[in-house]
């Protein structure tokens, strides 16, 4: 007897809960990477080498495993493995004390091994989600499943320091192989169940005449995306302007600590609590993307402009303002942003976009992280100017992309 298939929200809560399971693994590893590397006798020079590359692992790898998913069809596969990496690499990071010297070269192993595990799965798994979420919205199903995921970025931390204050970080990764654990057998009898998430927007695998376009194609034409749609690539520019301009939170928390704002043990408290905003404003602007349309999403580059103006000034409550416009523009762009992909790729190369979209944004991400801590150092105001120029360029293009784009975009 065959089962019936999940509804579609059941299926995005399911997706939500593996993301909150496995967040609390790697963002509860995250919170002490410094701490950690610097345990086993890392210079601060190590943990910035390792960190930085671990971040650039997980977002420029994916122009690779986006078009690896399109071509094989492993949606699934490459999601469960991806975040076996996860689930694995984190918890064994307790045995790294006990390896001596070698104890650093085993650490630095295993976090660029979990950043790969994100490379590896992101494509993929938002190529899954965006075909489910197409029967229940998909500003607010990604919205629910960003939300989801945020409870978890929240959770781990939190988990680590309570393990951390009783026993040690090294206890603290140890812990985490429960969580890691919880994911994946979630993530393991999701796939049991809704094996072709397909059914939910009535697409298939191509096959024929699609598959035999994909074959012909060279491998790095896929990986820079040749073929995509125009408008995806103004929009991902566009996009990548606001990931870009908008200050990273180690600024605002190195500005809170140095202009002596707060206290340095109050820097996580804020950072949590931006975190708390950026959960409710993936589910508002998921919502209102649906019911409103695309152009809600002209709001991001206005908070993005605001941020250096309020976070970075001298009065704690414009600069807890700036948190707040921090943490909304965070969460739209971690989760409606990646809905209007969905939008304007079809079904068959959205992996392949994902991976593309993932990639422009890295590369925008270090260059605008490296000027905003250029600038900081010499000239607040200018710094202010360069972020509301590069936010002045992305709303013309939004706007541009979503007039061009707007048969397929919600229409409000």
């Amino acid at each position: 007897m065959t089962r019936p298939v999940p509804s579609a929200w059941r299926v995005v809560w399911w997706f939500g809960f593996v993301s909150l399971a496995a967040d609390m693994v790697y963002e509860g590893a995250r919170s002490v990477y410094g701490p950690l590397l610097a345990t086993l006798g890392a210079s601060a020079v190590v943990v910035g080498l390792v960190t930085g590359a671990g971040e650039a692992v997980a977002l420029v790898l994916r122009l690779a495993f986006g078009p690896i998913a399109d071509r094989t069809g492993r949606y699934w596969s490459l999601t469960i493995l991806g975040y076996g990496l996860t689930a694995v690499c984190v918890p064994l990071l307790a045995l790294a004390p006990r390896l001596g010297a070698a104890g650093i070269a085993f650490a630095a192993t295993l976090i660029l091994l979990e950043r790969l595990g994100k490379a590896i799965r992101s494509p993929s798994k938002s190529a899954l989600l965006a075909h489910v979420t197409s029967a229940v919205g998909r500003g607010r199903g990604f919205g629910v499943h960003k939300a989801l995921d945020q409870v978890g970025a929240l959770a781990g931390p939190l988990l680590v320091a309570g393990v951390v204050a009783a026993a040690s970080v090294w206890t603290g990764m140890a812990v985490l192989a429960v969580p890691g654990a919880v994911a994946m057998l979630l993530l393991v009898t999701l796939r049991r169940r809704v094996p072709d998430p397909g059914v939910y927007d009535g697409s298939t695998p191509p096959s024929g005449p699609a598959r035999a376009t994909d074959e012909r194609r060279g491998w790095w034409a896929d990986v820079v995306g040749a073929g995509l749609p125009r408008d995806f690539f103004r929009y991902a520019v566009a996009a990548s302007l606001t990931t870009g301009g908008l200050v990273t939170f180690g600024i605002i928390g190195y500005h809170l600590t140095v202009d002596g704002l707060l206290p340095v043990a109050a820097v996580p408290v804020v950072y949590a609590a931006a975190m708390a905003v950026e959960a409710v404003a993936a589910l508002v602007v998921g919502t209102v993307y649906d019911r409103s349309g695309a152009r809600v999403l002209l709001a991001v580059p206005v908070l993005v402009a605001l941020v250096p103006a309020l976070a970075l000034g001298s009065a704690l409550v414009a600069v807890l303002a700036g948190v707040a416009a921090w943490g909304i523009a965070q969460g739209v762009q971690d989760s409606t942003v990646k809905a209007v992909v969905a939008d304007l790729v079809d079904a068959p190369r959205r992996a392949t976009a994902y991976g593309v979209f993932a990639g422009v944004q890295g590369l925008f991400a270090i260059v605008g992280g490296v000027t905003a801590g250029w600038l900081y150092e010499r000239s607040l105001p200018a710094l202010v100017l360069v972020v509301a120029l590069s936010q002045l360029l992305a709303v013309v293009l939004l706007a541009d992309t979503f007039r061009r784009s707007a048969p397929r975009l919600p229409a409000g």
